[in-house]
């Protein structure tokens, strides 16, 4: 998950936390998150990154809508990183409930 840009890793959670979004989906969740237009030429190439680094599969509903799950390594890859997290603000978070 190391190479992934900080887009790449927030496809990854945003298609971890729903059940086979399609790609209109996850660009709605995040256009939430981050209060902008995100743009079809920024959010497929990312999502077909995801796949070719087999962290997300991609499957078809019909001929013109795909959706998008985490594979096994994908969640491997996001369990490694919430550890990692953890090891730097796990207790400075848990500190502050």
């Amino acid at each position: 998950m190391y190479d992934l840009t900080g887009f790449q890793r927030d496809l990854l959670y945003t298609i971890a936390g729903q059940d086979e979004p399609h790609g209109l989906a996850i660009k709605e969740e995040l256009e939430e998150y981050y209060e902008k237009e995100i743009h079809h030429g920024r959010l497929y190439p990312n999502l077909d990154t995801l796949v070719d680094k087999g962290l997300v599969e991609k499957g078809e509903l019909d001929q013109r809508t795909n959706y998008y799950t985490v594979t096994a390594r994908g969640r491997r890859e996001l369990e490694a990183r919430r550890e990692w997290e953890d090891s730097y603000v796990g207790e400075l978070l848990a500190d502050s409930e």
